[in-house]
Formats: structure tokens, C-alpha cells, sequence
């Protein structure tokens, strides 16, 4: 076996953990690499480094949390292709995929570098008061110790989304990457290490949701857990962190919803509707996994979206004009072929895909699969199923099309196909999700909020609100 990575990143210095993690290559299901991890007193180690390092940190200026923010910024930038390696090799996800993720991480550094800059001329702000006898001044401080816990469908993704603006805060940190992603994440370690941040600023323990996340959520001196990841754990998060009544941000699931209207362009809402189920093998919380359709459109557009599905180049991240990778475990992959063969059995209809690719027999692939005449109380209309699987449903009207999609446990994004734009517009406004795309492909970007209704999420990241997020209001009141 090769020497394991360390996987402990604490007070500034690189260290081994108390046992080793083996990371798996989801294309080939050989070895990868070996990480070591942590436990409870790496957590405590990392969390005395971070409290040490808070009181300096939050008296930084913005303009210096935002130079270094940049130099980040430039870092990734500069070991780009190596990070989308890392990114294709551990995660699966086609190597163009892993670029787009690569480039949202430099975006969101490089916006947070801006945010923190035009912190230091808005503190301080005087209020306006109903009495001469008094003012008042308005402070946002940062809120303190972070554990930010992140998943593996988006490495490096989700950790920029929190790193950045809670360093742009003047918060100190404590990361948690996924054990079954760590790769790329290490190497980001390795970035901001070099960037010139304070020793305890920033610090990385990788492992397990037990030996690592639970404690980090427990931990009295954590003022907030920012958490992305399924809702199952979501609320194992939040009853631990109650134990000490710290702050939390959720991320959670979805069950999202892709409405072609009946004048929509067919051509485009196919595409939107590949894109919204099967980028990233459909591992994606956004995912727009039920499709539905306006009646009169309905035969034809499941007939170009079965021939667009087949046609789907399923295969190694680096093989040149894959459109989709493998799942990124053996676990994921048999929970999804699971839910599958449910579905199937229930009574849906599987139009295409369903199992492996004949010409894969090794490695996670699943075919990109449709179903329709999928009930309404089914798991497949209603769990995440976190795959590539894409439920087809017609509609009537635009108001049932509208009630079908918000009937749901979770409101996290949808998207609108049509060509009129006012109906289009209408229909986004009606839609209890935090992000509706009309026309265009899930494009994110850190100037704009993440997050959603219902069970999909507690909070906001990115924009000013990802920042506010990680800071404390505080006002001063004086007589004069």
C-alpha cells in the first residue's frame, strides 16, 4: 500500500490521522489513494487552533481578508487542470464538468474578494433614531468558530460557497470534507496554505460523519455549522448542534421540478431536460427530476427525449465526448439501480436505460433512464433519488402544471420552457423554490442567492447572503 495522505490540516501544519480511508476510483472501482483521518481530539485540536486564531483574524481589515481571498482565487487558477483531474478521477463527473466546477470555485473567491473589500466602508453605519438624545451605529461582526461540512457530489464547490464568505466575514474555520471525495479538497487545502492565511484560520479534518462531523456539530465553541448534504443527516446536524444552541445552515434536498409549457421550443426543453437529470449522473440536489409537459406536446417531446437520452455518450471522465460518468460509489450506485427496480415494479413505465451500458462492465454507470405512468404517492415522484432518472408526467393546464410541482416535501429550483415569456414569468413567480431558471440551463452564479424552501433548506449562500450568513448585527447605542 502507498504512504496515505494526511488528511489533518491544523493550526498551519500537515498531519497523519489515527487510521487510513481508502478512496475508491468510481470508473475503474480500483484504489485511488489513501487518506488518513481523523477523530473527536482532531476535532478539538482543530477547533483550539481556530478559537486561537479568531480575535487577530476578526480585527483584520476587509480589504486584507479580500487580498488573500484573490490569492486563492489565483492559486486554483493556476493548478486548474490539475484540480479538474482530481475532480474526474475521485468524483466521475466528465471532465468538461469537473472545468465548469473548477471555474465557479475561482468566481467565487474572486466575488467574495469584492464583498470583503466594501466591508470596511459600511461598518459602523449611523441609524437613524427618533430621539436627539441618542445615536446609534450598526456593526456586523463576524459570528465566530465555523464548522463547514460539505458533500462529495460537488467537491471543491460547496466548500468554495462557504470557505469564501465566511473568511470574507473574518471567521475562523474548520472544514470536513466528504471521506468518499477528499482528493480535490486536499489539494484546495494546499492552495489556501500557500495563499499566506494565519495560522488556525483555515483548518481541514477529514474522515467520517461520526467520528468528525458529530463532534465538530457538539463542540461549544463552534458558533455555527454550515452543512450541505441529505436530509437524513441534515437533522442529525441539527439535534446536535442544539445541544449547545449554535447557529446552523442547511442545505439539503430537492425533488425539483422542469415545466415544458405548450408553446415551449422542443429542442431546447429536450436539452433542458438532459441537462437538468443527467449532468453530474444526476447526483445533484437541483436536479430537475420530474418533467412535466403540456399535453399537446406531450408524445412528441417523449419521443425526442428517449432518442436524445439513448444517444447519451456514457463513459470514463477522460475519454474525449463523454457526457456522463459513472456514480460516484458502489453504494450510491445500488441504492439508485434500487430505486429503479422499484419504480419498475410499482408499475412505471421505463422508456429507456435502467441498468449498466453493455460496453461497461466495470465501474458505477447506470444508462440515463425515463419513466412514465409513475404514480403520484410513488418514491420516485417524491424522493431525491440522486441519479440519473427522469419522471415524465403531462399536464392539463398551467395551473395544475404549477400545483403538481409544488406538491412536493422540498423547493429548492425549478425551470420553465416557453416561448412566451409573460406566461413564463407568471408561472416562475407561482413556483415555492428559491431559484427558477426560464430558457436556460442551470447557471449559478455567486452574485445570485442558493437555496430554497420547505425541507431543501434553513438559510442562504452565496450573494451578500452567503456573507450575512456568517456574521453577527450588533448595535451601539449612546446618550449625547
Amino acid at each position: 500500500m502507498s504512504a496515505a495522505l494526511e488528511g489533518l490540516y491544523i493550526n498551519g501544519q500537515w498531519h497523519a490521522g489515527v487510521e487510513v480511508l481508502e478512496v475508491i476510483n468510481p470508473t475503474t472501482e480500483t484504489t485511488l489513494a489513501h487518506v488518513s483521518v481523523g477523530d473527536a481530539n482532531a476535532v478539538t485540536a482543530a477547533v483550539d487552533a481556530a478559537s486561537a486564531a479568531f480575535p487577530a483574524w476578526a480585527n483584520t481589515s476587509g480589504a486584507e481578508r479580500g487580498a488573500l481571498l484573490r490569492k486563492i482565487a489565483q492559486g486554483v487558477s493556476e493548478q486548474r487542470e490539475r484540480l479538474m483531474h482530481l475532480q474526474s478521477s475521485n468524483n466521475g463527473k466528465p471532465l468538461f464538468e469537473a472545468g465548469i466546477d473548477v471555474d465557479d470555485v475561482i468566481a467565487t473567491f474572486e466575488y467574495y474578494a469584492g464583498v470583503a473589500d466594501a466591508l470596511d466602508a459600511v461598518q459602523d453605519q449611523p441609524v437613524a433614531l427618533p430621539s436627539h438624545d441618542f445615536s446609534a451605529r450598526l456593526r456586523r461582526e463576524p459570528c465566530g468558530v465555523l464548522g463547514l461540512i460539505v458533500p462529495w457530489n460537488f467537491p471543491m464547490v460547496t466548500t468554495a460557497w462557504k470557505l469564501a464568505p465566511a473568511l470574507a466575514a473574518g471567521c475562523c474555520v474548520v472544514l470536513k470534507p466528504s471521506e468518499v471525495t477528499p482528493l480535490a479538497e486536499l489539494q484546495l487545502a494546499t492552495i489556501i496554505a500557500a495563499a499566506g492565511l494565519p495560522d488556525g484560520v483555515f483548518n481541514l479534518v477529514c474522515g467520517t460523519g461520526l467520528a468528525v462531523g458529530a463532534p465538530l456539530a457538539t463542540d461549544p465553541r463552534v458558533a455555527k455549522i454550515s452543512f450541505t448534504g441529505s436530509n437524513a443527516v441534515g437533522v442529525q446536524v441539527m439535534q446536535r448542534a442544539a445541544e449547545t444552541v449554535k447557529g446552523v445552515s442547511l442545505e439539503l434536498g430537492g425533488k425539483s421540478s422542469l415545466l415544458v409549457l405548450a408553446d415551449a421550443d422542443l429542442e431546447l426543453a429536450v436539452e433542458l431536460a438532459c441537462g437538468g437529470g443527467f449532468f453530474n449522473a444526476g447526483q445533484m440536489c437541483s436536479a430537475t427530476s420530474r418533467v412535466l409537459i403540456a399535453d399537446e406536446l406531450a408524445d412528441e417531446f417523449l419521443t425526442r427525449l428517449h432518442a436524445r437520452a439513448e444517444r447519451i455518450r456514457v463513459g470514463e471522465p477522460f475519454a474525449e465526448g463523454v457526457e456522463m460518468g459513472p456514480l460516484v460509489n458502489r453504494a450510491q450506485y445500488q441504492r439508485v439501480l434500487g430505486h429503479i427496480e422499484r419504480g419498475i415494479q410499482a408499475g412505471a413505465h421505463l422508456v429507456c436505460g435502467g441498468k449498466r451500458p453493455a460496453d461497461l462492465p466495470h465501474g458505477y454507470f447506470i444508462r440515463p433512464t425515463v419513466f412514465t405512468e409513475v404514480a403520484l404517492d410513488s418514491a420516485l415522484w417524491n424522493e431525491e433519488i440522486f441519479g440519473p432518472v427522469l419522471c415524465v408526467r403531462s399536464f392539463a393546464s398551467e395551473a395544475e402544471a404549477i400545483a403538481l410541482a409544488n406538491d412536493s416535501d422540498f423547493g429548492l429550483v425549478a425551470s420553465v420552457v416557453s416561448t412566451d415569456l409573460n406566461a413564463a414569468e407568471r408561472v416562475a413567480n407561482a413556483l415555492q423554490v428559491g431559484l427558477v431558471w426560464i430558457n436556460a440551463p442551470q447557471v449559478i452564479f455567486p452574485q445570485t442567492a442558493w437555496g430554497g424552501y420547505k425541507q431543501s433548506s434553513i438559510g442562504r449562500e452565496l450573494g451578500p447572503w452567503g456573507l450575512q450568513a456568517f456574521q453577527e448585527i450588533k448595535h451601539v447605542i449612546r446618550a449625547v
